[in-house]
């Protein structure tokens, strides 16, 4: 067979169900993908069949292989133009190979003891509409990063969910090709009962996006939909996702959180499970540790209700690195500071790790991790996979 007639299995992006989180760009470890104001794709020039962003994609769009020439491989910009994946090339009926079986992806493991989520129940052509019965900011009015706690209820319909998972959000109207807006994913803030306990409901922590992460202004399409909301308006959210950023059963167990800005939606939906589990008797005492970052504390959300929290039911340590006249200080040189006892937690096969921020973090606390590790005499690399194989070490960067 001649290299223009080589058959490839295309690792290609479903649009219709890719919620745009970018797990998959900031996974890709060859720079494979790539995006625009639209669609996530996949250079096949590039990407060479590792997988590593199968398992964090919380919906599956990632997971999609199509067999084509490798003459006839789908270019970026023809895939940037695509609102659902294109059908099978009729030129593969006259090819008598078939190209060769991928490996199957390694998956992000849940706890052992976590609860069975349910995902995907509503998917991008069937939403789910939810009223807001909350819209209230839960940082400084008047500081950067404006971020939003909003509460939404789904009535009599069913949409049950766990701590750790996400939904997508609908916004309105179409972009600027005239497209309908595809969803954007915002992780859950509330616990498995509600935000209010019992009650169908659920509730996200939003910041409002202004700008680019190269600081020119932009107006974020879904943040400031959301942060804009009032009161019985009604959202279209599809979901839920995620089957492994899910917090342990087994009361005993130790949480450390680390996060920064919104990252903390995770982790304020787990710390109010174990609340209510301990006032209702049933919290047989695992430690709580909670490492949050902003840039200030004004910016940083729920500070006030964290102060509220009892000293010997959570251990939190906070870390500002803009503080005017401070010293730059990150959510890893907390946990340097907390060596002894992290160090402690990591020997310890109750206690699990979750991650929650922006990709930039993610090596750092990493790094920590290892040196904490290390400093007590122990084997990181053999830590590190212990944590991954049990599901003990969890990491959501985006």
């Amino acid at each position: 067979m001649s290299d223009t007639a080589e058959l490839l299995q295309q690792h290609l992006i479903d649009p219709e169900v890719c919620i745009r989180c970018n797990t998959c760009e900031a996974t890709c470890p060859v720079g494979a993908v790539t995006h625009d104001s639209r669609n996530y794709v996949v250079d096949a020039d590039k990407c060479n069949h590792c997988m590593a962003c199968v398992p964090p994609c919380p919906t599956g769009s990632i997971d999609h292989w199509l067999p084509v020439l490798r003459s006839k491989a789908y270019t970026v910009a023809e895939q940037l133009t695509w609102d659902e994946l294109p059908a099978p090339q009729s030129d593969l009926q006259l090819q008598g190979e078939a190209a060769a079986p991928l490996a199957s992806p390694e998956v992000n493991l849940p706890p052992r003891s976590a609860a069975q989520p349910s995902t995907n129940l509503y998917g991008p052509k069937s939403p789910i509409s939810a009223k807001v019965v909350g819209n209230m900011q839960v940082n400084e009015a008047g500081t950067d990063n404006e971020t939003h706690h909003i509460v939404l209820d789904f009535g009599s319909l069913p949409f049950p969910v766990l701590e750790g998972q996400s939904v997508g959000i609908i916004p309105p109207g179409v972009d600027a090709h005239g497209k309908p807006h595809h969803a954007r994913q915002y992780s859950i803030a509330s616990p498995r009962n509600g935000e209010r306990a019992g009650y169908n409901n659920l509730s996200l922590t939003v910041k409002r996006v202004v700008q680019d992460h190269q600081g020119q202004p932009v107006k974020g399409v879904a943040s400031n939909y959301l942060c804009d909301l009032k009161t019985g308006d009604s959202v279209q959210v599809i979901g839920p996702f995620g089957s492994s950023f899910l917090m342990p059963n087994h009361a005993g167990s130790h949480l450390v959180m680390i996060c920064t800005g919104t990252g903390s939606a995770p982790m304020r939906g787990m710390t109010e499970w174990r609340r209510r589990l301990k006032a209702s008797g049933k919290y047989d005492g695992g430690q709580l540790v909670l490492f949050f970052g902003a840039r200030t504390q004004q910016e940083l959300p729920y500070f006030g209700p964290l102060q509220k929290l009892p000293k010997d039911f959570i251990d939190i340590h906070f870390a500002y690195s803009r503080t005017p006249g401070q010293p730059k200080r990150y959510v890893q040189d907390a946990m340097r500071d907390a060596a002894p006892q992290l160090a402690t937690l990591l020997q310890d096969p109750q206690t699990h790790f979750y991650v929650c921020g922006l990709k930039a973090m993610e090596e750092g606390v990493l790094q920590a991790l290892q040196d904490i590790a290390v400093g007590a005499g122990m084997d990181w690399a053999m830590v590190a996979a212990t944590l991954k194989q049990e599901g003990r070490l969890q990491l959501e960067t985006y």
